[in-house]
């Protein structure tokens, strides 16, 4: 099965950008995924080739059309059973070939229930922040459909007709568009698929898997600007090294991220100091 993105976007220029090089640019090379563009403008219906309009009820900005988005949707999404076939559309661009031009691999079946459709992921601040636990399953599909917002997003009927979308941010901050967030989803998912790490058990202790952070790493020198590496990895105690690991990824994590560490617990952490915050009284 050869994992396919397909991205819907006003820049498909922008890929696969620095996915075609390193880890993925090789898993390219060898077939183990694919990449496709669609330009979003090519569904436009006027002589301008029009994706936005204005704010209904005012405001800064412009915000992408619906009826252009889902045309550009229509195009790329594997049909239901007894469905019609995938329609055309889009451009090439130099090592990510576009939907119009090039036969996606045939897709494998999805669990049953799920008709075989990849899942799309609209990128957008107003979207869920994505985990590894959601890159993992995006992973172990036949690939994934992603729509890169611009300027202030979305006309939210999109969502509404097509509750099938998932709405997705990459963390709390805002991006000029959904591509740099759609280039980092991919590259996380693209490393996890057979074959592209070294060893299948590479991502296994990584920051997120377990709801912890990693370890601390260290290589040589020694001795660094007067700081050692800690003397338990220099040990050869394979079993001290691993409870050094573990205390040491748990303690960062509840010390950073208390977050994860609630999630990783599955309790609530309280305050430092130790004292509970006390319920609000209610109004009188």
């Amino acid at each position: 099965m050869t994992f396919t993105a397909t991205i819907l976007t006003l820049y498909p220029e922008m890929f696969p950008g620095p996915l075609g090089v390193s880890l993925a640019g090789r898993a390219m090379a060898e077939g183990k995924w694919a990449c496709e563009t669609v330009q979003i403008r090519d569904f436009a219906n006027d002589k301008h080739r029009t994706v936005d309009d204005t704010p209904a009820g005012g405001g800064a900005g412009m915000v992408l059309k619906c009826d252009v988005l889902a045309r550009a949707l229509d195009s790329v999404q594997e049909p239901l059973p007894l469905g019609e076939g995938v329609g055309d559309g889009g451009a090439a661009v130099e090592g990510c070939a576009s939907a119009a031009n090039a036969e996606p691999p045939p897709l494998d079946p999805l669990p049953e229930g799920r008709g075989g459709r990849r899942p799309i992921l609209a990128m957008t601040p107003r979207g869920k922040p994505i985990t590894q636990q959601r890159i993992r399953e995006l992973a172990q599909g036949p690939g994934v459909i992603i729509l890169c917002g611009r300027f202030e997003g979305f006309d939210e009927r999109l969502f509404e007709v097509r509750p099938d979308i998932e709405q997705v941010s990459l963390a709390d901050i805002v991006l000029s568009g959904g591509e740099m967030a759609a280039l980092t989803i991919l590259d996380a998912c693209i490393r996890l698929l057979p074959g592209v790490m070294g060893a299948a058990s590479s991502g296994d202790e990584e920051s997120f898997e377990q709801s912890l952070l990693e370890y601390p790493h260290y290589t040589r020198p020694q001795e660094w600007e007067g700081r050692t590496i800690p003397e338990v990895l220099r040990s050869g105690d394979h079993a001290k090294i691993a409870a050094w690991r573990k205390a040491r990824s748990e303690d960062d994590t509840r010390l950073r991220r208390p977050d994860l560490w609630e999630r990783h617990k599955g309790v609530r952490v309280q305050p430092a100091s130790g004292a509970r915050r006390k319920d609000k009284e209610p109004d009188q």
